[in-house]
């Protein structure tokens, strides 16, 4: 399949990333491509660097969000396929060419209608204890219904150019992020079909140290809950909102009362609870510890089975809490409006 790429990213303060991105692209094993960067009015030294590479470059004269940057990628596009990443992914030297061949044997089954998305790699980009937590968790919560997957995440996105014509491009208007989700959800009213290829994957950068993971825990949650209860699908199983990451939450805090109730009554009665709600919940997430300890061996595994149990559900709360919070606040201020 010859047909041409369109590698669109936006870009936003990503000076530290940017480069990479680039480098990475251009190391590609498929040969027809072009790549529209789109600068979102960033302070530092990004649009430097950007032009440093052979891409075409677009410049916002102000800030407008990751969605309203790659629509205006898109619409300055010439391809025959779109594929969106960000600038703080790194694409594989045969991520193209995947993209290629997974849309051909879309175009060869006579589905058009359809949109493949990617995943990150195992191996985040930088090599430290977060990154690696983050980067696998993505990975499982992302492949695990390769088939029907609940949205498609922009940091691997491809559709056919005709398709994103035919419906209206990524929304900012919710949240500042979020927007790959929205607009899956919106397509799929629509009809469209979401699958993901496993094989089709991005390292990402995420210089994650304690405290950056468990502020990324938290800022997502926030919008996710806010998102979900909008969308009355708050239980859904959707991506690394996952079945499993909620019951790992509700146990986190049903834990937390246990202890508390145990402290106070001295009743062993509450131990046996807890101890059955700590087995249950590991049941449920035995899958995605299997699969760190396979990628990673047993000592990360313990590790971060303990950050993950313990550890990263009280960022996970705090946003929730926020989250419903936010929530409601939109929803009796539409009530007084109305």
């Amino acid at each position: 399949m010859n047909k041409l790429i369109s590698v669109i990213i936006p870009c936003h303060n990503n000076a530290e990333t940017i480069g990479a991105c680039l480098s990475a692209v251009y190391d590609s094993d498929y040969p027809h491509y072009e790549v529209i960067v789109v600068d979102d009015h960033s302070s530092d030294e990004s649009r430097n660097i950007i032009r440093e590479y052979p891409c075409q470059l677009i410049s916002l004269s102000q800030h407008q969000g990751a969605g309203y940057a790659r629509n205006a990628g898109a619409k300055a596009s010439n391809g025959d396929i779109l594929f969106f990443t960000d600038a703080d992914c790194v694409v594989q030297k045969n991520s193209l060419r995947i993209v290629a061949d997974t849309m051909a044997t879309v175009e060869n089954g006579l589905d058009n209608n359809v949109i493949v998305g990617g995943t990150y790699t195992k191996q985040p980009y930088d090599n430290n204890f977060f990154s690696r937590f983050q980067s696998l968790f993505i990975h499982y919560a992302e492949t695990k219904h390769a088939h029907c997957p609940d949205y498609i995440a922009t940091h691997a996105l491809a559709m056919y150019t005709r398709l994103f014509q035919q419906h209206d491009g990524f929304t900012n208007q919710a949240f500042p992020i979020l927007e790959d989700v929205e607009y899956s959800h919106r397509l799929k009213r629509a009809g469209v079909k979401l699958i993901t290829n496993p094989d089709l994957q991005v390292r990402h950068i995420f210089n994650f140290s304690f405290l950056r993971s468990l502020r990324n825990a938290i800022r997502k949650t926030r919008f996710w809950t806010t998102y979900s209860l909008r969308n009355k699908d708050l239980l859904t199983d959707s991506g690394t909102a996952s079945h499993e990451l909620k019951s790992n939450t509700v146990s986190f805090v049903l834990t937390v009362m246990l202890l508390i109730a145990f402290v106070i009554t001295k009743n062993n009665l509450y131990m046996a609870i807890l101890l059955t709600l700590v087995l249950t919940n590991i049941s449920v997430n035995f899958r995605f510890l299997v699969s760190i300890y396979r990628s990673q061996g047993l000592r990360f595994t313990l590790a971060a089975s303990g950050y993950y149990l313990f550890v990263y559900p009280i960022a996970v709360s705090a946003g929730s809490v926020l989250g419903i919070s936010a929530y409601m606040k939109s929803h009796y201020a539409a009530k007084d409006v109305a």
